[in-house]
């Protein structure tokens, strides 16, 4: 006799999470290529909303109105704000969105430990860690990313912020967030001390970001990103729900071996990036000079114009600058007309140009350029040296030689582009501000440099 199928019989559900999770491993390798990063969002998204629906027929939940209306919402502001955020505002988009899924997260660790303690000792260990650990990582992802925000939002300042005895009371922030865990998963569950935890996890979250500076965003939105994928897999345990698992540990994986990347392209290690305060004003003042007897030389449009036109190969070194200036578009249609005369034009990307991972390679994409010209760090270096015009704009630490040179200099060490080998170097920039670093770029005051200062569109 066969048995009577039931869309709410969890080996179905359980199906329906395996073709999910699926559908997000396809979803991020097609994310590999700008050819297959559309198709690849839309497997992804597909695989959300199976794993979503097949969630929604389990049988303990009841009050569909409720959730119906909370996927409306979310849905209407998520949709608006994607079609709303300009190119220059998608970092700390990314952030925002990444906090919003910890915070999340959060909330569920703590209705969970809120339903499952009518009486102490009643909640299984294999439960109890994972609420405890997606809780703390949770909330320090949510509090970390909104700061990570302000600070890309100009809500606070993109400087480091440090008071005296900082790490010490961030390592002591830490070590009792990490007593609270312990003393809750031995059996002794107090709501009361479960809100400290989190409380505390909250602003071990602000303290761990305000140290950071706007240079290192990228990593750091990498290391939250992780921590938010982490946490949502460790409530996929304490909900037993097998994509939550799947998806949080693709996310923090992912996550995680961005974060190294992005560590490596700047020759530096995770603690670094977090304790070291780099970008913080040295002393000086911001904008002191590198050598009095040295200065910059300036060109205007034309010279640089007639600098172009006689050359055989650019390479354009896009920066944040560039994302300032919406100049995109402008770069494109430039080297459409340097191409009609026969000249051959590349990009170079820095992995951590920008303000986040990628960031670049998306604002040149919206451009309509062709990805084949677009060339990492490592593969255009050795081209700078036959190169008649590095056209830099709104590049600035990663193209400072200072970092080769210089073991003095706070970034020292770091991996850059090249740009200084060039012939000819065309720098367009507002002013002689520094970059996120906080130091001034040896490149400027190079014999082959000439400064384009204005709009870089």
């Amino acid at each position: 006799m066969l048995a009577t199928f039931s869309l709410r019989d969890p080996n179905f559900i359980d199906a329906c999470y395996i073709v999910a999770s699926v559908l997000f491993i396809l979803g991020i390798k097609g994310l590999s290529h700008p050819r297959t990063a559309r198709r690849g969002n839309e497997l992804a998204a597909i695989g959300m909303l199976i794993a979503v629906a097949a969630t929604l027929l389990d049988r303990d939940i009841h009050n569909y109105g409720l959730i119906i209306a909370g996927i409306a919402i979310g849905a209407a502001i998520g949709a608006f704000s994607a079609r709303a955020v300009k190119m220059t505002a998608m970092p700390q988009m990314v952030a925002l969105f990444n906090g919003v899924g910890g915070g999340a997260v959060a909330l569920v660790a703590l209705s969970e430990f809120h339903d499952r303690i009518p009486s102490p000792g009643e909640i299984p260990l294999d439960t109890l860690i994972p609420i405890l650990i997606s809780c703390v990582i949770g909330a320090v992802s949510f509090a970390g990313s909104l700061i990570a925000f302000a600070k890309l939002q100009e809500l606070m300042t993109g400087r480091p912020i440090v008071f005296p005895g900082s790490k010490f009371v961030n390592a002591g922030l830490f070590a009792g967030i990490v007593f609270l865990v312990i003393y809750l998963a031995t059996g002794q569950e107090s709501e009361g001390l479960f809100v400290l935890m989190l409380g505390a996890a909250l602003v071990f979250g602000v303290l761990l970001i305000i140290p950071v500076g706007g240079a290192d965003m990228p990593v750091v939105i990498s290391m939250l990103n992780a921590f938010t994928g982490l946490s949502a897999a460790a409530a996929g345990f304490a909900l037993d729900n097998t994509s939550l698992i799947i998806a949080g540990s693709l996310v923090g994986s992912s996550g995680t071996l961005l974060t190294v990347m992005m560590g490596r392209a700047m020759n530096r290690s995770l603690a670094n990036v977090l304790f070291s305060g780099f970008g913080a004003a040295p002393k000086g003042g911001a904008a002191a000079a590198v050598d009095g007897d040295r200065e910059v030389r300036s060109a205007s449009v034309n010279d640089v114009a007639t600098m172009l036109a006689y050359a055989d190969k650019v390479i354009v070194v896009p920066g944040y600058g560039l994302a300032v200036a919406q100049a995109q578009h402008s770069v494109r249609e430039l080297a459409d007309e340097l191409e009609k005369r026969g000249v051959e034009v590349s990009y170079a990307i820095h992995p951590v140009a920008g303000r986040m991972p990628g960031h670049m390679n998306v604002l040149l994409a919206e451009a309509d350029v062709p990805y084949p010209a677009l060339k990492e760090m490592d593969e255009i270096n050795p081209e700078f040296q036959q190169t008649d015009v590095a056209l830099v704009i709104g590049a600035n630490d990663v193209t400072n030689p200072a970092a080769r040179e210089d073991q003095a200099s706070p970034i020292y060490g770091m991996p850059i582009l090249e740009v200084d080998k060039a012939r000819n170097v065309v720098v367009l920039k507002r002013s002689m501000n520094p970059g996120f670093a906080g130091i001034e770029n040896h490149l400027y005051y190079e014999p082959q440099t000439v400064m384009l200062f204005g709009d870089a569109k």
